[in-house]
């Protein structure tokens, strides 16, 4: 049973040797671990003070490309390395590194394919309180959303195991913590959490830039991924809005028409004729979305199956050298490198 621990890294020279240092060398039922990073563009010494502490693997951005698009790579190169389990965390030394055994634990045990840590988020000192209620109603959003209880969805700690991580796609460029949660409960991939610790703020959060910010992109993830698993739900409440106003308003001509009061009500009419077609071509259109959202499921499908024979094609011991050759290769497109 192999462990990777992967690092998405973006000017952290400062604190990525503590956070490293914080990492776990053994688990019970874990036979090797290793460690990634994740290099999003940083022009300082990051890979330097990465290579130098023993990191195992680097995927290398030559430009930043966002926290989403990182994760992704970053699950790719260990998939790639052989990892049974994948574990992400933070550069910033923000998650106790000991509490990586209670992440991975429901998945040695079969019991889990997601796990999440769980921050004390009213006990956190760093978070505003205007933060802490955004958190809570951040995650009912998700839960909601996903069919999941998981109560804190935007932590960055979690682990997958190796079926799993095969099946996620992250379409938005923000973050990968809420639409794969969304994305999990609508695949009935098995998810849960379990309490951790938080160690004291090292750095500001870069994640976003202001309240506003982080409120607004959120809810935007929140609701694409919902919409993309659940569009005929979706815009069929949306088109009852107008449709029932249209009717309203033709119920309401039809009974001045009964009473011999028809004429000087055209505008009724024709505004319920407007609202009527705006219902039903909003309900059309989610029907259409519903048979993109099959086929989509169908194209999820096919590429978990051709993951499958990717990542599996070949003995571990020819993993490394592939990437070696793949990252080789992307880096003269200015993509990004994966290497030992």
């Amino acid at each position: 049973m192999k462990l990777i621990i992967q690092i998405p890294c973006y000017n952290e020279a400062e604190t990525l040797e503590i956070a490293l240092n914080d990492l776990p060398r053994h688990i019970d039922g874990i036979d090797k671990i290793e460690y990634l990073i994740i290099n999003d563009g940083s022009k300082d010494d990051t890979v330097k003070v990465a290579r130098e502490w023993g990191v195992n693997y680097v995927v290398n951005f030559k430009r930043n490309k966002g926290l989403a698009y990182g994760f992704m790579a970053g699950l790719d190169a260990c998939l790639r390395n052989g990892a049974d389990i994948i574990v992400n965390t933070d550069a910033d030394n923000q998650y106790a590194g000991e509490d990586i055994e209670k992440l991975v634990r429901p998945i040695l045990d079969g019991k889990s394919d997601i796990v999440i840590g769980e921050r004390p988020i009213d006990q956190t000192e760093h978070f505003s309180p205007l933060k802490k209620k955004l958190q809570h109603l951040g995650s009912w959003v998700v839960q909601k959303a996903s069919n999941s209880d998981i109560p804190d969805a935007p932590s960055g700690f979690r682990a997958f195991s190796r079926d799993a991580a095969m099946r996620l796609n992250v379409m938005n460029e923000y973050t990968y913590t809420l639409e794969t949660i969304v994305q999990a409960g609508r695949q009935k991939i098995a998810q849960t959490s379990v309490p951790i610790r938080t160690n004291a703020e090292l750095r500001p959060s870069r994640l976003f830039s202001s309240m506003g910010s982080y409120i607004k992109k959120s809810m935007l993830t929140i609701i694409r991924a919902y919409i993309m698993y659940s569009p005929m739900k979706t815009f069929s409440i949306i088109s009852v809005i107008p449709f029932l106003c249209g009717l309203i308003l033709g119920i309401r001509y039809l009974f001045f028409v009964s009473v011999g009061q028809g004429t000087g009500h055209t505008q009724s009419l024709i505004l319920c004729s407007l609202l009527l077609m705006m219902g039903f071509m909003t309900f059309v259109i989610g029907l259409q979305a519903d048979v993109i959202a099959k086929n989509r499921r169908l194209l999820e499908d096919i590429q978990y199956h051709v993951r499958h024979m990717d990542y599996d094609k070949m003995p571990e011991s020819d993993v490394e050298s592939e990437d070696r050759e793949r990252g080789e290769n992307e880096e003269n497109s200015d993509d990004r490198k994966v290497g030992e």
